[in-house]
């Protein structure tokens, strides 16, 4: 397994790691794609940082500070890069973040098309808590919490 090289998202610029991002988010979630500006905005609230195996963005992660002890850890990895241990990496990663933050619940968020993504989760020990179809979207999100 490859040790992976973490960059945040500076939510001032649109340097590489904001483009990249927002392109492993899309190809990922493609039913509700995220434009620069809106991964600006985000980068303002929560911690965004992607994962690099040498020098390629091969994940991303979006970790959601505690409101009021529930923080949000989300672990995403292109299709072409799983299956060699990143998920792992990014997810122990943003939980880490998470307990420092001072969550005490830990939750997550998949699209229901992800069944890899799904799987992840629930070998994690992530329960479903509920399902939801945002407006003009045909797939639902999934939303789990840590058991």
């Amino acid at each position: 397994m490859t040790g992976l090289r973490f960059t945040p998202v500076n939510p001032a610029g649109r340097e590489t790691a904001l483009r990249d991002w927002q392109h492993i988010h899309n190809s990922i979630i493609p039913t509700a794609p995220l434009s620069a500006d809106e991964i600006a905005a985000r980068a303002q609230r929560h911690i965004l940082e992607v994962a690099y195996a040498d020098g390629v963005a091969v994940g991303c992660s979006t970790v959601r500070p505690p409101a009021p002890d529930a923080a949000t850890v989300i672990a995403r990895v292109l299709p072409e890069s799983r299956r060699h241990g990143y998920g792992e990496q990014i997810y122990q990663r943003g939980l880490a973040r998470a307990r420092e933050l001072g969550a005490q619940t830990i939750e997550t968020v998949v699209l229901a098309s992800n069944d890899e993504g799904l799987r992840f989760a629930r070998h994690h020990g992530f329960v479903e808590t509920d399902r939801y179809v945002l407006p003009g979207d045909t797939i639902a999100f999934v939303d789990l919490r840590l058991a």
